[in-house]
């Protein structure tokens, strides 16, 4: 019983360590995993690591090739498409539903998370701005007062975190178009502008992260 709780607990940790180096880009699509190489580097011995490899291809994570081995999957453009195409209907309609709820102390929150944006631009990090950009979304779209519209919009952001997607690592460009977009998203919701021209804004903001992705795309 110990050996099961110790092995599953090296199993956990494997798993979290590898995936969080795919997340970051430090283990980039088509990169092998040699699990001898993995378990030496974290101590343990080649079967937690396994385990962790088998984990993370059943989310998709990870593909076995012939030949190969496990290997980094790739992005799929198609469901990337479809993810930030649904993404940009939902949660514009969630933060057109929350901005009259939204507080002062929310802007204020939600405006010092877009300024931490800001500093980040300087030394650039797109996974730190990432979790930044989603900190700030949060804070507009989680008072939406529908559940059912504010589970579509929780459920795109966890298919983007599945794709590994940090769109600002292939177009570092828009980030600072995104900081600039977020304050005018900010300054409607405090002037009190009608629902429908919050709804565009916010709309049209997620879909100019998804225009700049497929227009980089296109030359690579």
């Amino acid at each position: 019983m110990t050996e099961t709780v110790m092995a599953g607990s090296k199993s956990e940790q494997a798993y979290t360590a590898v995936k969080a180096k795919i997340v970051e880009g430090i283990f980039t699509p088509g990169y092998r995993l040699v699990l001898g190489s993995i378990a030496k580097d974290l101590g343990f011995s080649v079967v937690p690591v396994r385990e962790a490899i088998r984990r993370l291809e059943a989310e998709g994570l990870v593909k076995f090739e012939r030949n190969v081995g496990a290997t980094v999957s790739g992005i799929d453009p198609t469901e990337y498409l479809y993810t930030m195409q649904t993404l940009s209907i939902v949660e514009g309609a969630a933060t057109a539903l929350s901005a009259p709820l939204i507080s002062g102390a929310d802007i204020a929150r939600a405006r010092a998370v877009n300024e931490e944006m800001r500093e980040c631009l300087k030394h650039f990090n797109p996974v730190r701005f990432t979790q930044l950009n989603q900190d700030f979304h949060s804070v507009l779209f989680e008072p939406c007062p529908n559940p059912h519209i504010l589970d579509l919009v929780h459920r795109g952001w966890n298919r983007l975190a599945a794709l590994r997607s940090s769109t600002f690592r292939f177009v570092p460009g828009r980030a600072h178009e995104s900081v600039d977009e977020h304050e005018a998203l900010l300054k409607l919701i405090e002037a009190g502008a009608d629902a429908d021209q919050i709804e565009k804004a916010a709309r049209l903001h997620r879909s100019a992260t998804l225009d700049a992705y497929l227009s980089q795309a296109k030359n690579i």
